[in-house]
């Protein structure tokens, strides 16, 4: 029992294993081999792609990351140190306050552009040294900037207070000259004339050129010179450039003004002296004191020198500021540098091993293809060529079987595919033979009924034909009692009216009633006779149009549209009632006054009115019938319109019924010889073909306007070139 279950085991593995061998011959196990193995070289050729661009990608990132951004950074901040030190000179050259507040907002906007960047760069790398010496210096230059702005703002002012100044020094030179000339002048007329004034006596000699009167006249001259050479310094004050010059000019002033004191000191008289003190007090003010205008000036001259100094420290601090950057710049590309070079050793590497694992490939799909994908592709040309032959109808020739893979399989069921398609071919024939039986006698039952229609058109023309022979017959026949009926007429009211003359000329026996009486008689005599008269006429007219058309058609001649269109009109609402006594019809007529005789021939032009209308009363007829027969209320009122009008360039007659309409499949057929919609025995189809080709022979067009369900509107458009002309 045990060696026979061993026995099965080692079976099922052996035949296990035969499956398996079998399947080898498969070409989807091959394919997936060979798919298999391009995997394989696939995801190694990726894997070493991938090592390769994660290693270039790092060393982007260094560049992209930390380099570039330094670079930039530091060119930001380098640029931006020399904007702010090109403004600076402005600064420093403002000539009014409100051009100095202009370049003070655009020096602020540079400085927080500038201040934003050198955040931007030190967020980059704080401990970077280099960064830090260009956060130093750039700390220096924007405190430079303030101090040089705060040195304007006060040299502005200090120019403000030395300007209030000259304008006060030539009123106060003014003012003690005022003062000291007249009483100098006195002084000299005393001295020389003894008069102190015009009004009193002089004095004796030895009083007015004595040594006192001698003395006080040079007191007041050396006042004068002292006062005009204390103004003349404060003046050369205002316009001295170098603060070492100052020095002398203000110990200059110094004598002067002491000269001054002592001069007004030894006088005993002086000149208004209340005035002359005050105003040689304010002098000295001027030159001497704390906002003098030595020290104004002084003070303006070191602002300068300031400013000019803080705009060369800036100007060293723009070249420190660029070399830093340099130096930043020149680190950040060393190590791009670095970063380049390994990224090319990493695709360096990636490359050989790329092309090793393309060789590989390459070869193995050279053998692939030259050892299988070649044998594999003649096979498959082989069972294609078979089969292009039998679609080409060679279905006996037998398809060769041979291999034991997927190809062998399709080439035995294409052999069973063959082997059906001659049964199949057999069994085709015999039911396409059925099937052009069956065509070939519907095409015949066609012909048949084409026949029997064209047969019952030509009875019906037929009898249309004799039918105008009939009419043109009759009304031959009627002409003649309707001619005796009209003359007669016409003779018995030319007798009324002789009879009425004669009893007019009679001899009066007559009394007045009975003359009234026949006066009465022979007016209702004349009145009906007229009337006999007139539709005696009209009668004769219907008659020789009938004549007119059982003849054909005639020349053309002038005709008044409105009365050819009214009596057609007419003539087929009569037809319709004659033909159906429950046909009625509500008919308006709007016809224009301006239309003119249009030169036409009448026969023509009225059988294409009598169509119209003819049509549009059995449409409408219809439609009464058919909601009536529906069940409907009675609301629908059979209803025609007859309307006439002229345009510029034409005449428009328009026939508009409130009929069923004509439905869209329909409407491009009804000018089509033999087309219609209505039995065989009621209409030939031949009325609006007529009536189309009548209306384009007199150089018009119909127009047809359908709603369906609704109404219809004909409209025949005839050219105004047909008018006839008043005469």
């Amino acid at each position: 029992m045990m060696n026979s279950g061993g026995d099965n085991g080692n079976g099922a593995f052996k035949s296990r294993i035969a499956q398996i061998l079998e399947k080898r011959h498969k070409i989807s196990v091959r394919m997936y081999m060979g798919i298999s193995a391009a995997l394989l070289l696939f995801v190694l050729a990726s894997v070493n792609s991938w090592f390769a661009f994660n290693t270039v990608a790092d060393a982007q990132r260094g560049v992209v990351d930390r380099s570039l951004p330094q670079i930039t950074g530091a060119f930001a901040v380098a640029e931006q140190s020399r904007t702010l030190v090109a403004a600076a000179p402005r600064l420093a050259a403002a000539g009014t306050l409100e051009e100095l507040e202009n370049v003070r907002t655009s020096v602020a906007s540079n400085r927080e552009i500038f201040e934003s960047r050198i955040d931007a760069l030190e967020a980059q790398a704080s401990d970077d040294p280099v960064i830090q010496r260009m956060r130093d210096r750039a700390g220096a230059l924007l405190a430079n900037i303030e101090q040089l702005d705060r040195s304007v703002e006060e040299r502005f002012l200090i120019a403000d207070q030395a300007g209030r100044l000259q304008q006060e020094i030539p009123v106060l030179h003014e003012r003690l000259q005022r003062l000291l000339g007249p009483a100098i002048d006195d002084q000299y007329f005393f001295t020389v004339t003894g008069y102190r004034d015009l009004d009193s006596e002089p004095v004796p000699k030895e009083q007015h050129i004595s040594e006192g009167e001698l003395a006080r006249y040079r007191r007041l001259a050396d006042l004068k010179v002292n006062v005009d050479n204390a103004v003349q310094l404060l003046d050369r004050a205002f316009i001295v450039g170098d603060p070492q010059l100052l020095e002398p000019l203000l110990e200059s002033f110094e004598s002067a003004s002491e000269a001054i004191t002592r001069n007004l000191a030894a006088l005993r008289d002086p000149p208004e002296p209340a005035e002359l003190m005050a105003a040689t007090e304010r002098l000295h003010e001027l030159g001497s004191g704390g906002e003098a205008a030595f020290a104004l000036r002084r003070r303006e001259l070191d602002l300068a020198a300031q400013e000019r100094r803080l705009l060369a420290d800036n100007r060293t601090l723009e070249i420190e500021l660029g070399a830093e950057a340099e130096s930043m710049v020149s680190g950040a590309r060393d190590s791009a540098r670095e970063s380049t070079d390994i990224a090319n050793e990493a695709i360096d590497t990636g490359q050989v091993l790329l092309l090793s694992v393309t060789g590989v490939a390459i070869v193995a799909a050279l053998l692939m293809g030259s050892l299988f994908i070649g044998s594999l592709l003649r096979r498959l040309e082989g069972l294609s060529s078979r089969m292009r032959r039998m679609a080409a109808g060679d279905l006996k020739t037998k398809v060769d079987v041979s291999g034991r893979d997927e190809v062998a399989d399709m080439a035995a069921a294409l052999e069973v595919f063959r082997e059906a398609s001659l049964k199949a071919q057999r069994l085709d024939l015999v039911e396409r033979m059925a099937q052009e039986l069956r065509d070939k006698n519907e095409e015949l039952e066609q012909v048949l009924e084409d026949l029997k229609r064209a047969q019952n058109q030509i009875v019906m023309r037929e009898k249309l034909a004799e039918l105008g022979e009939l009419t043109a017959g009759v009304a031959h026949e009627i002409q003649n009692p309707l001619n005796f009926v009209k003359n007669f007429s016409e003779v018995s009211s030319e007798l009324v009216v002789e009879l009425k003359e004669v009893f007019e000329e009679g001899d009066g026996s007559l009394s007045e009633d009975d003359r009234g009486l026949i006066d009465e008689i022979c007016g209702d005599l004349g009145s009906n006779l007229e009337r006999i008269t007139h539709h005696g006429l009209r009668a004769n007219r219907i008659v020789r149009d009938m004549l007119k058309m059982g003849r054909g058609s005639g020349d053309s001649q002038p005709t008044d549209i409105n009365a050819l269109l009214e009596e057609h009109a007419r003539l087929a609402y009569h037809s319709a009632r004659a033909s159906d006594t429950n046909f009625n019809l509500t008919i308006e007529e709007d016809y224009s006054p301006e239309m003119r005789q249009l030169n036409v021939v009448p026969q023509d032009l009225g059988r294409v009115f009598l169509n119209m209308v003819t049509n549009a009363c059995h449409a409408t007829h219809d439609r009464r019938v058919k909601e009536n027969a529906e069940g409907g209320n009675g609301a629908y009122e059979p209803f025609l319109k007859l309307s006439t009008r002229r345009t510029s360039d034409s005449v428009e007659v328009a026939i508009h019924d409130n009929g069923g309409g004509i439905p869209d499949d329909i409407i491009g057929k009804i000018f089509n010889p033999f087309f219609t919609t209505k039995p065989t025995d009621q209409g030939t189809g031949l009325g609006l073909a007529l009536s189309n080709d009548i209306v384009r022979q007199h150089g018009g067009e119909i127009a047809v306007d359908t709603e369906p369900g609704e109404s219809t509107r004909m409209v025949v458009r005839l050219p105004l070139s047909l008018e006839v002309e008043d005469s």
